[in-house]
């Protein structure tokens, strides 16, 4: 009975990106592949033979030391063998795919690494902090800035004056697009002032961020 899989679950995808791995890894996973690979029942047909498979992996390796000398013949040639092993594994990955008939037990056991490209969720924001709190290029004015944090669309800022003990503190309250510096005005010279942040991402807004306290000039 021929299993088939449906078009909207995702089929497993090897690892095929080895272009930009280091000689010396490169060699680790060939090895791993190889050697899973060879008398696998699971892949009894593979399109390159894995006594092939071995001398051209064999052969890099011994290139891959000649080239340590920095001697132009030897690292041309080593780098040709690596686009034969390279190439190699991936006609051997796309067979993986085909062969393991999106079944993840079975994918493993060949020595390649299953791709992943699920999304990571959201993840909930932390208070928002400020970069700097400082003074206004006027009177009555201060100048701050959000400090910027993965994830914030925008932040949300209020303040006031410190209050009295006691007594509940009247807030005013400020939209700040990114976290890009912002002037607030209209401030009482000498009059001690707090500030207070929070971020605005995917899941909403964060709690409150630390209480900075400054004094208006």
């Amino acid at each position: 009975m021929t299993t088939t899989v449906s078009d909207n679950v995702k089929r497993i995808k090897a690892v095929l990106g080895f272009g930009g791995m280091p000689d010396v890894d490169l060699l680790k996973r060939l090895d791993a592949i190889r050697d899973s690979m060879t008398g696998n029942a699971a892949f009894p047909n593979p399109p390159v033979d894995m006594a092939v498979f071995k001398t051209a992996i064999d052969t890099f390796s011994t290139l891959v030391t000649d080239a340590l000398d920095g001697g132009k013949k030897a690292i041309a040639a080593k780098r040709k063998q690596r686009e034969v092993v390279i190439q190699m594994a991936r006609q051997l990955g796309h067979y993986v795919e085909a062969a393991s008939d999106n079944d993840l037990a079975t994918f493993n056991t060949s020595g390649f690494l299953p791709a992943t490209n699920r999304r990571t969720p959201a993840q909930p924001l932390i208070g928002g902090s400020f970069k700097y709190v400082d003074r206004g290029p006027n009177s009555g004015q201060v100048a701050l800035r959000p400090a910027a944090q993965r994830g914030a669309v925008a932040f949300e800022l209020r303040y006031c004056p410190v209050p009295a003990a006691g007594t509940a503190p009247i807030w005013e309250s400020l939209s700040l697009p990114g976290s890009k510096a912002v002037t607030v005005s209209n401030l009482n010279p000498g009059s001690n002032y707090q500030f207070q942040l929070r971020a605005l991402g995917r899941l909403g807004y964060s709690d409150w961020g630390d209480l900075v306290t400054f004094i208006c000039a």
